[in-house]
């Protein structure tokens, strides 16, 4: 397949495509800093802000098969990043056809009433962007979507074991997150679900084909 990564360049972007590569997918990888791709021949790094209109953006994203949306602006651009920025690529998909669409969130996201609990106290503005972003996928956009609501992420190795759900705890490898989102794309039935998700004991593999 054809995938086009929105965030390329950060800590879940590189391992989302490393991953993806090891599935021998064409990557399309879209940033701000197209220089600091990693380097392979199945990636094409492209320059991608999410500030342009999205009419320039819609002439990047030609003959894709899926878009993969995990920039995020770690509390710097809320708004134009991590909440209009993805409403932008959701349009973008659309109008271009591509009808696949899996987003990186966050733990929590369209919960409101669980972001006062003061360990969730700094991430308030981040949890309310993706708020409106996540709504904005499930019920103003006919994509088949996949929502990945990850808990805290930490550098410490991966596993490839996970919990899902309500067995989900408080934090995520980075290589884990990536890895369940590049696998997130050989399930069908993570089409139209919101998936909460934390370092576990069950393979990833099994974990998705439970959804």
């Amino acid at each position: 397949m054809k995938i086009f990564v929105i965030g390329a360049n950060g800590r879940v972007g590189q391992e989302l495509i490393k991953h993806l590569i090891n599935q021998h997918h064409e990557i399309i990888a879209g940033s701000r800093n197209p220089e600091r791709t990693m380097k392979h021949k199945n990636i094409t790094a492209i320059n991608f802000d999410l500030h342009d209109d999205i009419e320039t953006l819609s002439q990047k994203v030609e003959d894709i098969d899926a878009i993969y949306f995990v920039a995020g602006s770690r509390n710097k651009d809320l708004l134009q990043t991590d909440a209009f920025g993805a409403v932008k690529s959701m349009n973008i998909a659309e109008s271009n056809g591509v009808s696949r669409y899996i987003m990186l969130s966050s733990a929590y996201s369209l919960e409101p009433n669980k972001w006062h609990n003061p360990a969730m106290a700094d991430l308030m503005n981040y949890n309310i962007a993706k708020f409106f972003a996540d709504n904005y996928l499930v019920k103003q956009t006919k994509l088949n979507y996949t929502i990945l609501q990850a808990t805290a992420l930490v550098d410490i190795p991966g596993t490839n074991k996970i919990s899902l759900n309500d067995k989900a705890l408080t934090k995520n490898s980075i290589q884990n997150v990536g890895a369940t989102l590049a696998d997130i794309l050989n399930h069908n039935s993570t089409i139209d679900q919101v998936i909460k998700m934390s370092d576990g004991d069950t393979p990833i593999f099994e974990a998705l084909e439970s959804i």
